[in-house]
């Protein structure tokens, strides 16, 4: 089945979450749950596509105040993390009640083979844009995303094998593409490492990250490369939003791994953050909402940049590794950044870091 929208065709979604009803099985944020269908979902199909050169455009009239996270939705949220942990069935986690407000993804394939998305040009989002969640051999190609709202990241591989991202563009109010790996004990069960990951020649006009990897990585993540990948100039990358090139993220409750990264031929005008930046211990606000079930730290090793040129950035790298498990084999071959607002390495608990220029 392919979803073909022609150029100079808009398909405009409804804003109103009653039309994403019945309750469909879908995830958030790692987490498998039953929650509003998102705006297209596929799940346990073969062969699909969505192409064309036309739009997709999502009405935020409900989902923009859905952005603002008060005491219920916290809530809602804590209620499906206990869930998740004491391991009570997804079908019991009804997660469209009202209040919840756990917003859909626009484009969702759950557990799909043999998927291409090409060409389409897709603008707002509830949610994460584009989610392949535990598929496999997925292509997004020629893809443009403009989505500037909470969450906003353009591409979330999830547990998701053999994936080739290439030739697009994003404009995002989050992450351009963040790789995860499902969360905690659900991940853990489903046992399916993201990995087999090729990026390259993708342009971004905004973003927080390049790449994220996690936090959600508990399945594990490997075997990532991306290249040739370029951030535009301009006055929009003075913004306080842009971050980091690579950003790998988790906390003492993942587990998982990291390992064989590879990040080469990339450009960009100004970063807030660094070419790498390793940070492990992001709980954002997880750290009080709710407790540790099962301590389990991720091991993150063969992380390697080359070729990298920035021009004004707060550093070139930061390691925050933990002394029980550092990080380890982390190389910077060639990368460079012309102006630093701090020290251009900053690394606690790493084991085999090497950093050399031509």
């Amino acid at each position: 089945m392919n979803l073909h929208v022609r150029k100079g065709a808009k398909l405009t979604f409804s804003g109103d979450p009653k039309d994403y009803l019945p309750a469909v099985k879908t995830s958030w944020e790692g987490m498998e749950c039953y929650n509003y269908s998102p705006l297209i979902y596929a799940y346990g199909c073969e062969y699909i596509a969505l192409s064309g050169e036309g739009k997709l455009f999502a009405n935020l009239d409900t989902w923009k105040i859905w952005y603002k996270r008060p005491p219920e939705h916290m809530q809602a949220l804590a209620n499906l993390y206990h869930m998740a942990a004491k391991g009570d069935p997804v079908e019991a986690r009804k997660m469209d009640y009202e209040g919840a407000n756990l917003r859909p993804h626009f484009v969702h394939f759950n557990r799909c083979k043999h998927v291409l998305i090409e060409d389409i040009d897709i603008e707002n989002s509830p949610f994460w844009v584009l989610h392949p969640y535990m598929c496999e051999h997925v292509v997004i190609r020629g893809v443009s995303v403009k989505a500037y709202g909470h969450n906003n990241d353009g591409v979330d591989p999830e547990m998701t094998q053999s994936l080739l991202i290439e030739h697009c563009e994003f404009d995002q109010g989050d992450d351009a593409i963040a790789i995860k790996a499902g969360r905690n004990q659900d991940a853990w069960r489903l046992n399916m490492p993201c990995k087999n990951v090729v990026i390259r020649h993708c342009r971004i006009k905004r973003a927080h990250q390049l790449i994220a990897i996690g936090s959600e990585l508990s399945g594990g993540i490997e075997n990532v490369y991306v290249d040739d990948c370029h951030f535009e100039g301009g006055a929009a990358f003075e913004y306080e939003g842009t971050g980091n090139l690579m950003l790998i993220k988790t906390n003492e409750r993942r587990g998982g791994y990291v390992r064989n990264i590879v990040l080469q031929n990339i450009t960009a005008p100004a970063i807030n953050g660094g070419a790498l930046t390793i940070a492990t211990d992001v709980l954002y606000q997880w750290k009080d909402l709710v407790p540790t079930y099962e301590r389990k730290l991720t091991t993150i090793s063969g992380i390697h940049l080359q070729n990298v040129r920035v021009g004004k950035a707060g550093y070139l790298c930061k390691i925050e590794g933990q002394a029980e498990m550092p990080v380890s084999n982390v190389t910077l071959s060639n990368v460079v950044a012309e102006n630093t607002r701090e020290e251009a390495v900053q690394n606690v608990n790493v084991g085999g870091f090497e950093w050399y220029n031509a």
